[in-house]
């Protein structure tokens, strides 16, 4: 699959996903897909005992890791609302703060993973970008389907 990206900006779709939340031994699914200038690099994998939230901070995660640290801007879309919302608005200044608790003094989930991912961003000149989850968006479809493939690679 050849896609194209426009102009000089790294373009990142990440998603997550996972299955039997309601079950103690549940299996989550990452992926990603990067495109510069036409090439584009597909990445999944997967997680037993998970959640959809670390799944797709790990998609995140896995993408960036990909790259050199280097001055090509970086687009992420992303349909997760807790990934976009917390780099765009900075929720995670308020938790470092804060001693990484929320501010109903709570330890904040995934630290380990928001700490991963803050010390990628900081490397790099990246924007997160908010995409609604299945709603045709290509690039967006084709990453659940690889967080997907990334929980039938578990069985």
């Amino acid at each position: 699959m050849k896609l194209t990206s426009k102009g000089n900006v790294i373009t990142i779709y990440c998603d997550g996903a996972c299955s039997g939340n309601q079950f103690g031994k549940n299996r989550g699914g990452w992926g990603a897909i990067l495109t510069y200038k036409g090439r584009t690099k597909e990445l999944h994998g997967g997680e037993r005992n998970t959640t959809n939230q670390r799944m797709e901070i790990t998609g995140c995660i896995k993408a960036l890791e990909q790259l050199k640290k280097n001055d090509i801007p970086v687009e992420i879309h992303s349909d997760s609302a807790y990934l976009v919302s917390c780099m765009r608005e900075k929720w995670y200044r308020q938790w470092e703060k804060n001693g990484w608790n929320t501010v109903k003094k709570q330890p904040v989930e995934n630290k380990d993973l928001w700490m991963r991912l803050l010390d990628l961003v900081a490397q790099l000149n990246v924007k997160f970008l908010k995409v609604h989850g299945h709603s045709g968006v290509k690039l967006n479809e084709r990453a659940d389907k690889l967080a997907r493939l990334g929980i039938h690679e578990l069985d």
